[in-house]
């Protein structure tokens, strides 16, 4: 990496830092970009040049988009039901890791009253697309029942993610109890929805999770 490239991706990780930095000091995620510039010691044009907006920011902050993709490529071979699982892993992994600022995060995402726009800028089209594939894949490879629906099996699936969330966001549940948590409830659900051929590895993860939530509930 050239010096200019090396300077260019320092400031792009100072602005992706100040952004996540003020989003946990605030509480909020409509940040501006002027107020990202200053924390990040930059100009106010340099936000605009690097990112283009200030979704694309935000972009950059959930589950560490790039880091994301990256690790989970590493899998592309696995089967579909391993896959669903790991992408869980790796997305719940950084909420462990960070967990003040997807409590912001969330607190958006699942405020009633909050806005349209800034709900639309946490949780991209993509990451419907994402998930749909996975289930699509699993159903392809026989795993899943031809007669369940794929659309109201996804809204199942991210009910109990929403649920599990607010229940944390309320102090019912422990960070480290997400992830045992919601890959429960996801083996559950697609138990139900599975062919004999998905069952086994199904039934594997449900008593996977089961052993950690018996231990946090105890």
């Amino acid at each position: 990496m050239s010096r200019r490239e090396a300077a260019k991706a320092d400031r792009r990780r100072r602005i992706v830092q100040a952004a996540r930095d003020l989003i946990k000091e605030t509480g909020q995620t409509g940040l501006s970009m002027r107020a990202i510039a200053a924390r990040a010691d930059v100009s106010l044009a340099t936000p605009y040049n690097l990112f283009g907006s200030k979704r694309a920011i935000i972009m950059a902050l959930l589950d560490d988009v790039q880091e994301f993709e990256e690790r989970f490529n590493e899998i592309a071979d696995a089967d579909p039901i391993d896959k669903i699982f790991a992408a869980l892993k790796l997305s719940l992994g950084y909420h462990e890791k960070d967990p003040d600022f997807y409590r912001v995060v969330w607190s958006t995402l699942l405020d009633p009253q909050g806005s349209a726009e800034q709900r639309d800028e946490l949780m991209p089209p993509q990451n419907h697309a994402f998930w749909r594939g996975l289930l699509e894949e699993s159903k392809a490879r026989d795993l899943l029942d031809e007669r369940i629906s794929l659309e109201c099996l996804q809204h199942e699936l991210g009910h109990t993610f929403a649920a599990v969330m607010l229940t944390w966001l309320m102090g019912g549940r422990e960070t480290s109890d997400l992830m045992p948590s919601i890959c429960y409830g996801f083996a559950l659900s697609l138990l139900g929805a599975s062919t004999e051929a998905g069952r086994p590895s199904l039934m594997v993860k449900l008593l996977e999770f089961q052993k950690p939530k018996q231990t946090l509930e105890t």
